[in-house]
C-alpha cells in the first residue's frame, strides 16, 4: 500500500514539474521572422535590422541572414510568396518583374533624394504602388531602404564625362530587364552578374565597373580593385522592407501597428548613418588613391529620362504618376 502510494506520489510529482516546465516554454513560443538579405552583415542595413528585432522581441523571433545565404539575390521575393520566409529586403527592380508599372519606380533620375523617396512612399501615390505588391504579390512593403546614391565605379582609366564616354564600357548589372535597361540607358554595356561576384570581376578584367552606393563599395572592398569613381548620381538606391502578407495578416492590429513601428524607427536610423556615410566616403576614398570627379550630369540625365520615356517600360507606367511623384 505504502509502495503503491509512494510510486503514484511520484508519478503525479513527475507530471506537475513537467507541465510547469512545458508552461514557459509554451509561452516563449513566439512567431518566427526569417529575414533575408544580400547585403553583408557589416552593412548599415544589418544593424537596421538588428534594431528592428529588438525593437519587436516581445512579440517575435527575429532570425537574420545576411549575404545572400538564406536565398540569393533576387530569389527572395519568390520564397515570401511561396511561404518559405517572413520578411525579405526586395529590390524593386525584382517587383517590376511580376508588376511592369512598378519599373517606373526603377528608373533613373526619378527620385532626387532620400528625402524625396521618403516623402513619396508616405504619400497617396505611394500608397498606390504598395497596395499593388499586397493585391497582386501578397507581399506587404513596410517601407523603402535606403542604401545611398548608385555611382559608377570603374577599374578602366577612361574619363567620363557624358554618355557617349560609356561606349563599350562592360557595366555590372544585376540580372533583369529593369537593371540591364539602366545600363543602357547609362550608354555602358550592361553585363549581369551576383553581387557576391563583382569584386572577383573588377579583378579579372571580366567587367570594367559595377554601380552602386558609397557605402556598398566600402562595405564590400571594390574599392581595392577600382581606379575612379564617376558622380553620375543616377540612382537614389533602395530596397523594400517587406513581409508575407499572410504573416501580416495573422498578426492582428495590435502587433501590426508596432511592427511598423519598428520598421519606420528602423529605416529612419538606417537612412540617416548612410547619408552622413556617403559624404566620408569621398575623401576616404580619394585618400586611398582613387580618382573622384562629376561629370556632365545633366547630359546623363537627358539621356537616361530620354531613354526611358521612349521605352516599352513606359507603357506599363501608371497615368500620371511621374508628374504626382515630380510635385513632391
Amino acid at each position: 500500500m505504502t509502495t503503491h502510494a509512494t510510486r503514484r506520489q511520484v508519478l503525479i510529482g513527475t507530471g506537475l514539474l513537467a507541465a510547469s516546465a512545458a508552461a514557459p516554454a509554451f509561452a516563449q513560443d513566439k512567431p518566427k521572422l526569417r529575414f533575408s538579405a544580400v547585403f553583408s552583415e557589416q552593412d548599415i542595413r544589418a544593424e537596421m535590422m538588428k534594431t528592428f528585432a529588438a525593437a519587436t522581441a516581445e512579440d517575435f523571433a527575429f532570425e537574420g541572414y545576411y549575404g545572400g545565404n538564406l536565398f540569393k539575390q533576387g530569389t527572395e521575393l519568390v520564397a515570401l510568396q511561396r511561404g518559405n520566409l517572413e520578411m525579405g529586403n526586395i529590390a524593386p527592380q525584382d517587383v517590376s518583374k511580376q508588376i511592369p508599372a512598378w519599373s517606373i519606380l526603377t528608373a533613373g533620375y526619378l527620385f532626387r533624394d532620400a528625402a524625396h523617396l521618403k516623402a513619396f512612399f508616405a504619400s497617396d501615390a505611394g500608397a498606390e504602388m504598395k497596395q499593388m505588391t499586397e493585391d497582386q504579390l501578397g507581399v506587404k512593403v513596410l517601407g523603402p531602404t535606403y542604401f545611398g546614391v548608385r555611382q559608377l565605379g570603374l577599374k578602366i582609366d577612361k574619363e567620363i564625362k557624358t554618355p557617349d564616354d560609356m561606349a563599350g564600357v562592360k557595366l555590372r548589372m544585376p540580372g533583369g530587364d529593369a537593371w540591364q535597361f539602366l545600363g543602357e540607358a547609362l550608354g555602358a554595356n550592361p553585363t549581369p552578374m551576383a553581387y557576391a561576384e563583382v569584386y572577383t570581376g573588377l579583378q579579372t578584367g571580366a567587367i570594367d565597373g559595377q554601380d552602386n552606393p558609397l557605402p556598398n563599395v566600402e562595405n564590400m572592398k571594390f574599392y581595392e580593385v577600382m581606379s575612379q569613381i564617376v558622380l553620375t548620381s543616377h540612382l537614389v538606391g533602395f530596397d523594400l522592407l517587406s513581409i508575407s502578407k499572410k504573416v501580416w495578416d495573422e498578426m492582428g492590429a495590435e502587433k501590426q501597428a508596432k511592427v511598423q513601428a519598428a520598421a519606420d524607427a528602423a529605416i529612419d536610423f538606417s537612412t540617416e548613418k548612410h547619408l552622413a556615410r556617403e559624404q566620408e566616403l569621398v575623401e576616404t576614398f580619394k585618400a586611398k588613391g582613387l580618382k573622384i570627379y562629376e561629370p556632365d550630369v545633366a547630359a546623363f540625365r537627358k539621356h537616361v529620362q530620354e531613354k526611358y520615356l521612349a521605352s516599352d517600360l513606359a507603357t506599363s507606367w501608371p497615368a500620371g504618376m511621374v508628374e504626382k511623384i515630380n510635385a513632391i
